[in-house]
């Protein structure tokens, strides 16, 4: 969408008139601490948490299924980069109709109906006019689903109005940029019954539920560690004039210090810890670098004048994180978009009877190997691979196919009835680490407790993205 500020009016103007809704005062300033010792020590009872979580507003969406519908109607928000590159996964789908969508830059728009066209659907509605013309998409009777490909300080208002709208709304990383807004999306997906899910792609790596699927057979013994990350140089991206709808990514790294993007990293290792569901992340320390490679880069990049000269970075150029879950596993997240390095998420998992390392892929596992030399990941494949990549060995679409995967599996839940493979809960809990890093940061690496967005729920065990084929 259009260039944005994270201080936009229009955008702010609905943060201030809904955050008091949320009703927990838990800024950034008023989080407690609880030690890794204590989290350990009681993994059950996670006393503080507990106190603050605000009071339920409307039963648990854990585990909610859809109701079933013989197709899927779904509106987009956000046309750019990677809203426009979504649209086709949509309607390669034949149950699947896009008869909505939205951005303010009307070229995008109008590239995005021609696509719906072509593809032998009806044109769709087309909104242009503004920045807060997705109210009128969401208020729609004929949308089922909503896909918010936005700027990031967008996300949170229009999950909101999608939900309020009576839609389910999946979004782009993250879903949200405070702590606040993250316990008002728990609050309205349970007060309205709709879905409010983290569009996170990496899930649908096929490494990723490969490794999944080996952690729920046990192949890696009782689970101890696992990182992940988003280590990607993304300099270039980020001073292109065409790129990006405007520098809004990059003035991000004039407001926060912590880790601005860690769901791609945290959402496949909570999975193989079933965090949400028998685990929970409780705690997060976060340590940061300077900031120096936005600003070298300017100087050899940007010509005099550029308005990128008026900006000064202070988001630390590599941001580590370690988390600790309430049975004293730790998981490593690291954020890394303003230094010279081959991408990597890291993507790792430890047990009592082996790792898995990934970039590259590489495993030691016991009985398999010895001598202390990496086995082939790929021998596994044969019976650990998920169904869904079994099903879609050479999907389309980009991200090496993961995208497809995840927009197959979404659409299939909503058109058979079936629970979301992963919830607002996860979305809160993966998208945590970006306010509480930043003030683990300013509190010198103090731990920051993650609340516990279930409000209790996470005891239970359930299934998640290691799902079973539907007959």
């Amino acid at each position: 969408m259009n260039e944005q500020s994270p201080h936009t009016p229009s955008r702010r103007k609905v943060l201030r008139t809904t955050a008091a809704a949320a009703g927990t005062g838990l800024g950034i300033g008023a989080l407690g601490s609880v030690t890794a010792e204590a989290a350990a020590a009681a993994p059950a009872a996670a006393p503080s948490t507990a106190a603050a979580a605000p009071r339920r507003k409307g039963a648990t969406m854990a585990g909610v299924p859809f109701a079933g519908r013989s197709t899927v109607r779904v509106g987009l928000i956000g046309l750019g980069n990677r809203g426009g590159s979504m649209i086709g996964l949509y309607l390669a789908l034949p149950w699947v109709r896009v008869v909505a969508v939205c951005d303010p830059v009307r070229e995008k728009a109008e590239r995005a109906a021609a696509k719906v066209v072509a593809a032998g659907q009806p044109a769709p509605a087309v909104y242009t006019h503004g920045e807060d013309d997705y109210e009128n998409l969401c208020a729609r009777s004929d949308v089922d689903f909503v896909h918010v490909a936005t700027p990031w300080d967008s996300h949170f208002p229009i999950a909101r109005a999608a939900m309020l709208a009576g839609k389910h709304v999946g979004v782009e990383c993250p879903v949200a940029m405070r702590l606040d807004e993250l316990w008002e999306l728990v609050d309205l997906s349970e007060q309205t019954r709709r879905h409010c899910m983290q569009l996170e792609n990496c899930c649908y790596g096929r490494n990723e539920m490969r490794v999944l699927r080996m952690a729920h057979a046990g192949k890696f013994g009782r689970l101890l560690h696992g990182a992940g990350a988003y280590n990607h140089d993304l300099r270039a991206l980020m001073f292109s004039p065409t790129y990006y709808e405007g520098p809004w990514r990059r003035r991000w790294h004039t407001q926060l210090r912590g880790d601005l993007y860690p769901n791609h990293g945290f959402g496949p290792v909570a999975n193989y810890m079933d965090v949400n569901r028998g685990d929970r992340a409780v705690s997060i320390s976060s340590f940061g670098t300077p900031a120096l490679g936005l600003a070298e880069y300017r100087e050899e990049h940007m010509p005099p004048g550029d308005p990128s000269w008026k900006e000064s970075y202070i988001g630390s150029d590599r941001t580590i994180s370690l988390v600790q879950t309430a049975k004293g596993r730790v998981i490593r997240l690291e954020h890394d978009v303003s230094t010279p390095h081959p991408y990597s998420r890291i993507n790792s998992l430890g047990g009592t009877r082996g790792v898995f390392e990934d970039y590259p892929e590489r495993i030691y596992l016991e009985p398999d190997h010895k001598d202390d030399r990496w086995g082939d990941f790929a021998a596994y494949a044969g019976e650990f691979d998920h169904w869904l990549w079994k099903e879609h060995a050479n999907p389309p679409g980009g991200h090496g196919g993961m995208d497809y995967i995840m927009v197959y599996r979404l659409m299939q839940c909503m058109q058979l009835g079936l629970p979301p493979d992963f919830d607002v809960y996860d979305a809160a809990t993966w998208t945590a680490p970006v306010p509480l890093s930043n003030a683990s940061i300013k509190a010198n690496g103090a731990p920051q407790e993650i609340p516990d967005f279930t409000r209790g729920e996470w005891r239970k065990a359930r299934s998640g993205v290691d799902s079973v084929k539907p007959a």
